[in-house]
């Protein structure tokens, strides 16, 4: 089937003297042409699914193992509904309010949750982290074990957004999307993610993305690994380190992707990219993350 794809990307202003963040969604349609019974990429499952903590060549700069019952210094909350800027975060509609408590620590996990409950003007809250300002890095290989959430309208998201997003407009500073699933039993979203790649400039964006599925299962059933291999000269997707998608970044694309990117976990309830909660979406629903491990080469 033919559907309109949509990105989001997210643009911050840091308030002075303090970790305020306000966030400005920008959403743009792009055509794809996506099927999912002949076209979709699929990977072998694993009986445990994980990664290694050390890589030949490679050094370790970052390590979120999520063992303490508090956020790390790494980390702020980001906490709102984007109002009165741009409510819902502006195109993208979605329906929560960010709040804190929304992020909890069990069994030596993040777990970020979302929730139907009236909070402000929103009837839903969901939770939302971001290293902005306090972890950023260029190039390397970013390895993320989670466990996802499942349902109509639940969105969730691991990102990585350019630095020089407080000010530079969008989407000069780039963005690479790890890991998105928006869930759902149409389409098998359930047990099907996204990476994607966003560039260019304000007058002209650039996106390119690509689906993978797992063979058997869903992703709410038990905790995957979803990684990125960043390097100069390109960009792979990987989930349990079998690549699915790769793009080269060339000469016009260079500039952009060789800075500082910070990283973002989220997860979402509704907008225009995965639809709206219905009578079948359950809550609470839970993004598990057992861990976040940056390498860089040596």
């Amino acid at each position: 089937m033919c559907n309109n794809f949509r990105l989001q990307a997210t643009l911050y202003n840091l308030k002075p003297f303090n970790k305020t963040l306000i966030f400005i969604s920008i959403l743009f349609t792009m055509n794809s042409c996506f099927e999912i019974e002949d076209k979709k990429k699929t990977v072998e499952d694993c009986d445990v699914c994980i990664s290694p903590t050390t890589y030949q060549g490679y050094k370790s700069i970052f390590s979120e193992e999520f063992n303490t019952l508090t956020l790390g210094e790494s980390w702020d909350y980001v906490e709102g509904d984007g109002c009165p800027e741009e409510c819902g975060w502006g195109l993208s509609k979605e329906l929560q309010f960010y709040s804190k408590n929304n992020i909890e620590f069990t069994d030596g996990n993040l777990v970020i949750k979302v929730k139907k409950e009236v909070k402000g003007q929103s009837l839903y809250t969901g939770g939302n982290i971001t290293t902005l300002n306090n972890f950023s890095f260029t190039f390397g290989r970013i390895d993320v074990r989670a466990k996802l959430p499942k349902g109509q309208g639940i969105w969730s998201i691991v990102s990585l957004l350019g630095d020089d997003i407080v000010t530079e407009r969008w989407p000069t500073p780039g963005h690479i999307s790890l890991m998105e699933m928006r869930g759902g039993q149409v389409e098998e979203r359930n047990n099907t993610v996204v990476g994607k790649l966003i560039w260019g400039t304000p007058n002209k964006v650039e996106a390119i993305s690509d689906y993978v599925s797992l063979k058997n299962g869903i992703f709410n059933e038990k905790f995957h690994v979803f990684s990125v291999i960043w390097e100069p000269s390109k960009i792979q997707w990987l989930v349990n380190d079998q690549v699915y998608f790769e793009k080269n970044i060339d000469a016009k694309m260079s500039e952009t992707f060789k800075k500082p990117f910070h990283l973002n976990l989220k997860l979402a309830v509704g907008g225009t990219f995965p639809g709206n909660p219905d009578n079948s979406t359950i809550f609470p629903q839970e993004m598990v993350v057992d861990y976040v491990r940056v390498f860089q080469k040596e």
